[in-house]
């Protein structure tokens, strides 16, 4: 068993007997089993936990390899006819390679970025998942002789996701709802 399948084992055992998975009983007696009924979501089994760990976990690593120009990272998040769209942001809606290229020097004039993403929805359908996820992140600029300055930006990416033989992959991802606050004057990705 490879470390993955471990890992899944785990996690599936794990959430199976600590979430008592299936049994709302176990959570509060017939009310809280009641309640569970009347809920307008799903019932998360242990398949559906240990996906959505495995789907927030690419889109951090995600984050990661952003912030530390990790490009070999970077690219086996992605099928490989991925679509990642940054326009609103400035940027361009390009394939995984395009976007390597793009990224690296957009980003060489900021010295820190610290994407971090929060408030994740998850519509989980079978080997396909769409998530809208929010990003704040603070970057610092170089300014020239030796003056940085620190902006803030805010967005939600928009990302499908689909089940491959080597695990979740992106195959899109779509930038929206872009916010700034005190980017220097002039400055352009």
């Amino acid at each position: 068993m490879d470390h993955d399948q471990t890992r899944r084992a785990f996690l599936l055992s794990a959430t199976g007997v600590a979430l008592g998975v299936g049994s709302a009983e176990a959570f509060g007696g017939p009310e809280a089993a009641a309640m569970n009924r009347r809920s307008t979501t799903v019932a998360l089994t242990a398949q559906n936990i240990a996906d959505r760990l495995e789907i927030e976990e690419v889109l951090t690593r995600y984050c990661y390899a952003v912030d530390d120009r990790d490009w070999d990272t970077y690219r086996k998040l992605f099928t490989p006819d991925a679509v990642i769209d940054d326009t609103v942001t400035g940027g361009v809606k390009s394939g995984v390679e395009e976007h390597v290229a793009y990224l690296t020097k957009a980003l060489a004039k900021i010295l820190i970025s610290q994407h971090a993403i929060s408030t994740t929805l998850i519509d989980l359908k079978c080997d396909e998942a769409k998530i809208r996820t929010h990003c704040s992140c603070p970057m610092v600029v170089e300014l020239g002789e030796g003056e940085r300055q620190v902006f803030f930006q805010g967005l939600w990416y928009r990302n499908r996701l689909v089940r491959t033989p080597e695990g979740w992959k992106i195959k899109e991802l779509r930038e929206e709802g872009y916010w700034t606050h005190n980017v220097p004057t002039g400055f352009r990705f």
